[in-house]
């Protein structure tokens, strides 16, 4: 499971032109999931996200998680990230979860996170979607979970 966040002033993403999902400061969290993913490894990855201290603090150096900032979490599925682009120049999938798998983990992952954050949007799982964002920094992080060992990495 690979989730790449975005530290940002805003996001929001649309479905079919109309707003699905939105938030001020906050992370824009990208979410793929690999076919040996589980409930453990969302469980860790969000986890690990909620408290990645990437905000500044008054010093302005990145000590500040997403609770201690008031921000927003906006998670969007993506399964591209965990595309295998090492070889050729066109992109491979067998290691990316079924669609049924992948949307279970994704709302597994999404309800998980509105149950530990008061401020969880998020897009639709396999829709055509369009995302705004004003990227903060610009501060970009690649959080991963080992699908077979679990490991965060």
């Amino acid at each position: 499971m690979k989730a790449l966040i975005q530290r940002v002033k805003y996001a929001s993403v649309r479905v079919d032109g109309q707003v699905a999902g939105e938030i001020e400061q906050g992370l824009l969290l990208f979410l793929g999931v690999e076919k040996n993913d589980s409930r453990t490894s969302a469980d860790k990855l969000l986890k690990k996200a909620l408290r990645y201290r990437v905000f500044p603090d008054q010093n302005g150096r990145m000590n500040l998680d997403l609770s201690q900032v008031f921000g927003g979490l906006l998670i969007v599925s993506q399964f591209t990230l965990v595309a295998n682009t090492s070889k050729g120049l066109r992109p491979g999938f067998s290691n990316a979860a079924s669609s049924v798998q992948g949307e279970e983990l994704y709302n597994y992952f999404v309800n998980k996170a509105k149950v530990d954050f008061p401020v969880v949007a998020t897009g639709r799982y396999g829709a055509d979607m369009q995302i705004e964002l004003l990227n903060d920094g610009p501060v970009t992080f690649m959080l991963e979970i080992d699908p077979l060992t679990g490991a965060i990495q």
